[in-house]
């Protein structure tokens, strides 16, 4: 049975919603190495990028 405090799903009653339950934790480990990889990239070209008009500003 659920109660408020509970962190999570409640237990499952049936062997379709214990799959269920296995695809959400794959899938939000997926769509978590996603956002990594996509904030990883974004900090990279951002910092390359101030970088860059850092070095240029100095030349001039």
């Amino acid at each position: 049975m659920a109660n408020h405090s509970q962190f999570g799903f409640q237990d499952p009653s049936s062997p379709i919603i214990e799959e269920l339950v296995e695809f959400h934790d794959h899938a939000l480990i997926v769509a978590l190495a996603i956002c990594s990889l996509v904030l990883y990239l974004l900090t990279l070209i951002l910092i390359e990028n101030y970088s860059l008009k850092a070095a240029v500003f100095r030349l001039s």
